[in-house]
């Protein structure tokens, strides 16, 4: 019976891993924040366009979904994270298609009841 020869960490790997770990998430949630407090100031201060305002949202919430999942949830695109990434992307492909599906049908619907 072979079995893998045990690798500890010494303390002071420990602490470097654990100052790495620290300085990744400290950086994505001050990148959370800043995406975050971005559109609410947009909104509070006014004077921009709906379409822009809209725009920003949308583009600064899709940036901060791929902070949440580099920073956080630790998925990037190294060959040994790959499969975790295509699973991702499958999920959101089967909730994309469930939404429009959904969406599709009540306004179809809409559409037979009110008389189109």
């Amino acid at each position: 019976m072979s079995s893998a020869p045990k690798t500890s960490m010494t303390k002071e790997e420990a602490a470097a891993a654990y100052s790495h770990d620290i300085k990744g998430y400290l950086t994505g949630f001050v990148l959370a924040v800043v995406l975050t407090v971005i559109p609410f100031g947009m909104v509070a201060m006014g004077g921009f366009g709906f379409g822009t305002v809209i725009g920003t949202i949308a583009v600064l919430g899709l940036i901060q979904m791929v902070v949440h999942v580099k920073y956080f949830l630790h998925v990037d695109f190294s060959a040994d994270q790959r499969e975790y990434l295509h699973l991702m992307l499958f999920s959101l492909l089967l909730l994309f298609i469930m939404a429009a599906g959904t969406i599709w049908i009540l306004v179809n619907l809409q559409g037979r009841m009110m008389g189109m």
